[in-house]
């Protein structure tokens, strides 16, 4: 079978699409009876991402699929027509949910675009029960369509291993203003704690103390280790990785209650109300009081997150398809 693999997200960003392409694409690449075929255009500068999302998706990529057996976009980007099926990946609709929170091209594409390519989609994996039900819901596409493939967990990220020394808390996110960073800044003053930040910076005009920028994957894993718990409360997400990279490296997380961080925490995390400083600041108190309980639970929440399985059901969806 050959599968046309669109592999632009990974010179757009190194956020968690990124991450997921790396991690979907590693765990097929090897496969016996697959063979990829890697498309790509552009660069990171803004003039390739507004033709990526003009012309290239939309048209061109529908052209380079002549001769491969399906299409995977491991985005919500792709073509409007293939001449073969077509597998877009929603990984939220935090752009239609949320558009103020997002530049002016990326909610104007989220309008029009984002809808034309999911809807002329012949299959559409999310990656929670969640982000299926908001495509069902924003985009009106049947559920019989969707198929829920979560993240994996990279080796990297492992219980074993060196730690970064200090008594922190840590937020893993890229800055901007979904993830709500502002108020794990006040939390962790209410808290009386060290809070660190990592992550990618991004739009919106969000600056956090504490920022250190991106940082490599496995400084990553130290920083994840050790830190006193790990803050994840962002107001909107479709998965939400940092959540089951930090359980895999036994630290305790405090994140949003309610949608995709509460299925992807499955019963083993602290659960707070992302609006309310004092609610995360009392999560802080309480990952600490239950550490004992919640390292083992973490860890044996993350071991179900992996990229043979995802790559497992995306194989298995291709070949239904093909």
């Amino acid at each position: 079978m050959r599968v046309g693999f669109d592999v632009s997200p990974l010179v757009q960003t190194r956020a968690g699409t990124a991450r997921h392409v790396r991690g979907l694409l590693g765990a097929v690449a090897e496969r016996p009876g697959l063979e990829l075929k890697r498309l790509s255009f552009g660069g990171a500068g803004r003039a390739s991402s507004v033709l990526r999302d003009a012309l290239w998706y939309p048209f061109a990529t529908g052209l380079l699929a002549r001769g491969v057996d399906v299409l995977h976009c491991p985005t919500f980007r792709g073509p409007l027509r293939a001449p073969a099926p077509v597998v877009v990946t929603v990984h939220d609709l935090a752009i239609l949910r949320h558009p103020e929170t997002f530049p002016a091209w990326h909610r104007g594409y989220g309008r029009v675009g984002l809808r034309s390519t999911v809807r002329a989609a012949d299959a559409v994996v999310a990656l929670s029960d969640f982000t299926k039900a908001e495509v069902e819901d924003l985009l009106g596409v049947s559920a019989p369509r969707i198929r829920v493939v979560p993240n994996g967990v990279d080796p990297v990220f492992e219980y074993e291993g060196s730690s970064t020394d200090g008594d922190y808390v840590l937020a893993v996110a890229t800055l901007e203003p979904r993830k709500n960073l502002a108020r794990a800044v006040e939390a962790a003053q209410l808290a009386g704690v060290e809070l660190r930040v990592v992550g990618a910076q991004g739009w919106g005009g969000v600056a956090v103390p504490g920022w250190a920028g991106f940082v490599s994957d496995e400084e990553l894993a130290q920083l994840y280790r050790g830190a006193r718990c790990v803050l994840y409360p962002s107001l909107y997400e479709g998965f939400g990785l940092p959540i089951v990279e930090a359980m895999a490296c036994g630290t305790p997380v405090v994140t949003s209650r309610g949608g995709a961080t509460e299925e992807t925490a499955g019963g083993a995390a602290v659960l707070v109300d992302p609006l309310d400083p004092a609610s995360i600041a009392g999560g802080i108190g309480e990952a600490a009081r239950r550490r004992d309980e919640l390292v083992p639970k973490g860890r044996e929440r993350a071991s179900a997150f992996t990229w043979a399985r995802a790559a497992d059901a995306v194989e298995k969806l291709w070949r239904d398809l093909g």
